[in-house]
């Protein structure tokens, strides 16, 4: 667990940080360290809210970003339902890019066009 203490650790999270400082307003960031590298959790403070993870491994040099949509199911269980993945963002503009795009709405738009692709195509 060394490494999470590490400055160049430290520095890609602040950066990641510093750009987010923007959506606070918006979502809940969380860090969290892991044996194999860190993860930022972005929760979305709303109605129906999605969760945004941007993962990178200590070991290597690549970004992964997820994002859910949250449901809650008649006992009031969150209920996951992932609705993007990019495990290939090879520095820190494309994945500041990437990180806009889904707070934009990729995400949603890219999940309804699966959908509408599954029951009419």
């Amino acid at each position: 667990m060394e490494k999470k203490y590490s400055s160049n650790t430290q520095n890609q999270i602040n950066d990641i940080l510093n750009f987010l400082d923007t959506w606070r307003e918006l979502f809940s960031i969380k860090i969290n360290y892991y044996q194999e590298g860190w993860a930022i959790s972005l929760r979305e403070k709303n109605l129906y809210p999605r969760y945004i993870v941007i993962f990178k491994p200590y070991e290597l040099n690549f970004y992964s970003i997820k994002s859910f949509e949250i449901h809650f199911d008649r006992e009031n269980k969150e209920i996951f339902k992932e609705l993007y993945f990019n495990q290939n963002i090879y520095n820190l503009n494309e994945l500041i890019y990437e990180i806009k795009e889904i707070i934009y709405g990729k995400d949603i738009a890219n999940d309804l066009i699966r959908g509408f692709n599954k029951k009419f195509l």
